[in-house]
């Protein structure tokens, strides 16, 4: 996860949760399992969605912005979800510099439940078709299993969260002087580009 601090706004940059790759073992109502997350789900959930909002710790009320807003990209490459957001909400700039965000989050809900038993009781789930409703930045440890009831109209859904939690590579450009920041600034939008061809942290 890089964090990258300047003036009025924070870049955060990373990943909100990795493909092909079997998660830790997770409590549920039917018991304990571990998940997996197929290629290209993020990719179709993706292209689904009119909208995916950036919220702080699933906060409805705390929204930073959204891809309609144009400060959120949301892209899946080989490693994962990836997230680039520009954000200018003064609490996180602030949680930013004293090193308080602690990772990333997404809620969804899973249209293809694909569960199988595994060994030694645990079941084993696959993700290959959700729904992503939002990601989220957290200054609290990641709940990595979380469900509620999300009413549609006369529907009702469970929308599930799943967390990752990072170490921050922080860097404060915001004492640099404000003519070097004008001259920067072109190249902010470069470096975006960059990352995402790079694909990495």
């Amino acid at each position: 996860m890089r964090i990258e601090i300047r003036g009025n706004q924070v870049l955060l940059d990373g990943y909100v949760n990795a493909v092909e790759r079997e998660s830790r073992v997770l409590p549920s109502p039917r018991g304990r399992f571990k998940e997996k997350i197929r290629a290209k789900t993020f990719e179709r959930a993706l292209d689904k969605a009119e909208n995916v909002d950036l919220l702080f710790n699933h906060d409805k009320n705390r929204k930073l912005g959204s891809l309609q807003e144009g400060n959120l990209q949301l892209y899946e490459d080989n490693i994962g979800l990836r997230a680039i957001a520009h954000v200018s909400d003064e609490k996180i700039i602030q949680k930013a510099k004293d090193g308080e965000l602690k990772g990333w989050s997404f809620g969804f809900v899973d249209n293809k439940p694909l569960w199988e038993d595994g060994e030694d009781g645990i079941q084993k789930r696959t993700l290959e078709d959700i729904e992503l409703l939002e990601v989220s930045i957290l200054d609290i440890t990641p709940a990595y299993v979380a469900t509620s009831i999300e009413a549609r109209g006369e529907e009702q859904a469970i929308s599930e969260t799943r967390g990752a939690d990072f170490k921050a590579e922080i860097e404060n450009r915001s004492e640099e002087t404000r003519s070097n920041k004008e001259i920067d600034y072109s190249l902010f939008e470069k470096q975006i580009e960059l990352l995402k061809l790079k694909g990495g942290n």
